[in-house]
């Protein structure tokens, strides 16, 4: 009879669990719930007070975005991925033999590594104006290229961190091992640490690209029609006459299910490169 009233009590526990942690999701997504509610209404439902609850949905505010033609979302869409892309992969090429060095030789620990990680703790605005110059100079504004490099100073900080704790977890003996067979410096790099460190490579190429995605007030300084990204584009709905609610929602959408996508795939590595090195004398 114990073990049946423990058991029932037991799956209380866990239905509570699950009740509370259903509440806590449904509130903390409130935002993106009700913004993709909002896209797949119709306007007149969109406009309706008191708001509509119940509606059959419609999928024509995607349409008008991406087949309407009234603006460029799908080059928006695409700008993001080549700018994303470009950032994270450059990131990653400067931070990868930078932490290499810092580990194994000690290069700039003392003072590189704590002058990038502060940088980034600065308010991006402050640097804004000097770029803008300095692009106009050199004939990046509205680039891919020029948003990238963007992209890439934001992202070496938190590259460069979590590679070097990761680099710190892995042997030196690994390396010992290969300069007595002759490899040089670089393909020790490219071939014995590369492919151990692809799980916290992984992990910064994701949260790299999640930030770059997420980008927008050098989107909005730098771009004004080429190399526009799609969290500024989702902006060109909102016009003069008013806000087109159903395409704006439509929009923001579209442009938060890449960087999701890529979240869900990369939480199991980040979850266990977060704390590399964290233990480490």
């Amino acid at each position: 009879m114990l073990v049946r009233e423990n058991s029932a009590a037991a799956r209380g526990v866990q239905a509570l669990r699950w009740l509370v942690f259903v509440v806590a999701a449904l509130i903390l997504n409130l935002p993106i719930l009700a913004t993709f509610a909002t896209s797949i209404k119709s306007t007149a439902e969109i406009n309706a007070f008191p708001p509509v609850w119940l509606f059959m949905p419609t999928l024509d505010h995607y349409r008008e975005v991406l087949l309407a033609g009234n603006t460029d979302y799908v080059g928006n869409i695409l700008n993001s991925i080549a700018i994303a892309s470009m950032g994270t992969l450059l990131a990653i090429v400067l931070c990868l033999p930078a932490a290499y060095s810092i580990v194994r030789f000690r290069t700039g620990a003392s003072w590189l590594l704590p002058i990038v990680t502060n940088i980034r703790a600065l308010p991006l605005i402050i640097f804004a104006i000097p770029f803008y110059f300095m692009y106009q100079l050199f004939g990046l504004l509205d680039t891919r290229l020029g948003l990238a490099l963007i992209m890439a100073i934001i992202n070496i900080p938190l590259a460069l961190v979590m590679l070097v704790g990761f680099l710190q977890d892995i042997p030196l003996e690994l390396d010992e091992a290969a300069r007595v067979d002759g490899a040089s410096t670089f393909r020790i790099l490219l071939h014995i640490i590369v492919p151990v460190a692809l799980p916290i490579l992984t992990a910064v190429a994701m949260l790299s690209f999640i930030y770059s995605w997420n980008e927008f007030l050098f989107g909005l300084i730098l771009t004004t029609r080429k190399a526009v990204p799609v969290t500024v584009g989702a902006t060109f709905f909102v016009t003069s006459y008013g806000v087109k609610w159903g395409q704006t929602s439509a929009a923001m959408v579209l442009g938060v299910l890449p960087p999701l996508v890529m979240g869900l795939f990369a939480y199991p590595y980040i979850g266990r490169t977060m704390l590399s090195g964290a233990v480490k004398g």
